[in-house]
């Protein structure tokens, strides 16, 4: 199931859009969908994810010149202000490299095609400060510990610190990983994700669901060595897989407090936690993959700790999907959140909308129009994300365009 979360599909271009709101400027904001009980005015996040691993999103291939994918950007960013979205989720780390002049790692190969060459501009620089002058918020979309999407260390960049540290990688599944379990990799992925926090004025952090690999049959994450020289202490390599996750986040958390009280951090996690059969407090699902267990991220904990600010569970299921079920999710994570502070925004397969490969319910354009409307029933929920931009743009099926005209009259500003 851990495919489903982060899916390439076929590249579509990006649509054409009538503008609705003055873009850039305080009108943009002009007219407020509604107001609460009290008569203040209503927040809601309404995201999208803007993807650069593969090329998925963005840009629409490598080597493009920096015009050209300047270009693509800017117009994903109005794609934004057009469906009276307020945030854009944006991928400028995807595999252990950067989509800005990092001190720490090499240009992303996404861009020109070689991973370390410079593509002659600021990617991410040129995102904040454009997403802001169009009234939007600009969310870093880092993946911490994904290094490769194959497993041969010298298609890396010479200066690549996964070739300076082989001791730090772990083959898996086809591709390469850091090693979560040692102390040394944990502290480099926070100084590499935190270089961009501390040079540009993004609005929050965010993960997505890669934390220990998604499981691949007979085949073993290899980190004997790290468990036997950190792993005392703990009953067995399960719990301790966990404490590495969990002092991840708890040290990302504080440590972008410290650079700036203003950016959030927000994760986007599979959006089971654990089945009931499992555990009792889990949901009422029947997923094939939980993330406490095989994902070893204890995502309730990380809400009820209040360590981070947002949580995005990807609930990419149809309202009475059986073994996972919409609108059985959205409740438990509803309950999840209550009064820890944390915010709920729900995580939505805008990319499943039209796909003949999916079924029947997603071939209805109506499909995500009714989540929006039972997640109304929920307070906790305050807001959508919808992956990615690339759907955003073109809806195949005027899924995105339903939503809009049924619940996005107005732009609103996202919670704060």
């Amino acid at each position: 199931m851990g495919q489903i979360t982060r899916r390439g599909l076929t590249v579509a271009a990006v649509g054409a859009l009538a503008a609705t709101v003055t873009t850039g400027s305080t009108a943009a904001y002009g007219r407020e969908e509604a107001r609460g009980s009290g008569g203040q005015l209503k927040r809601q996040f309404r995201g999208m994810w803007l993807a650069s691993v593969a090329n998925r999103d963005w840009p629409s291939k490598p080597g493009l010149t920096a015009a050209e994918q300047r270009a693509e950007l800017l117009a994903f960013l109005d794609t934004a202000v057009e469906r009276r979205l307020n945030a854009v989720v944006f991928q400028v780390r995807p595999t252990a490299d950067a989509l800005w002049p990092s001190r720490y790692e090499p240009w992303a190969e996404y861009l020109t095609g070689v991973q370390g060459r410079d593509p002659g501009w600021d990617p991410l620089g040129t995102a904040v400060r454009e997403a802001h002058r169009r009234g939007l918020e600009l969310h870093a979309w880092f993946n911490p510990y994904r290094v490769a999407n194959h497993t041969d260390p010298t298609r890396l960049a010479p200066t690549h610190p996964a070739r300076l540290h082989p001791e730090w990688v772990v083959p898996y599944g086809g591709k390469l990983y850091y090693n979560p379990g040692l102390p040394e990799v944990r502290r480099f992925v926070q100084d590499a994700m935190l270089d961009a926090v501390a040079r540009y004025d993004v609005d929050a952090v965010h993960w997505d669901d890669y934390f220990y690999p998604y499981p691949v049959a007979g085949q073993v994450f290899d980190d004997d060595a790290a468990y036997e020289r950190h792993g005392a202490g703990f009953p067995d390599r399960a719990a301790w897989r966990r404490d590495n996750i969990d002092r991840l986040v708890r040290e990302t958390a504080v440590r972008i407090k410290r650079l700036d009280p203003r950016v959030r951090f927000g994760i986007s996690p599979f959006a089971v936690w654990r089945n009931q059969a499992t555990d009792p407090q889990g949901s009422d699902t029947r997923a094939g993959v939980q993330t406490y267990d095989d994902l070893y991220a204890d995502t309730r904990k990380w809400v009820r700790e209040a360590w981070i600010d947002y949580i995005v569970p990807q609930v990419y299921w149809n309202i009475g999907f059986a073994a996972a079920d919409y609108a059985k999710l959205v409740p438990w994570w509803a309950e999840t959140v209550r009064g820890t502070g944390v915010d709920l925004y729900i995580g939505e397969a805008l990319y499943k909308a039209g796909d003949p490969a999916q079924p029947a319910p997603w071939q209805d354009p109506a499909e995500l129009s009714r989540h929006l409307t039972f997640d109304r029933d929920y307070p906790e929920v305050r807001g959508n994300v919808y992956f990615s931009a690339k759907e955003v743009a073109a809806d195949r099926n005027g899924a995105m365009a339903r939503v809009v005209a049924d619940h996005y009259p107005y732009r609103v500003r996202p919670p704060r």
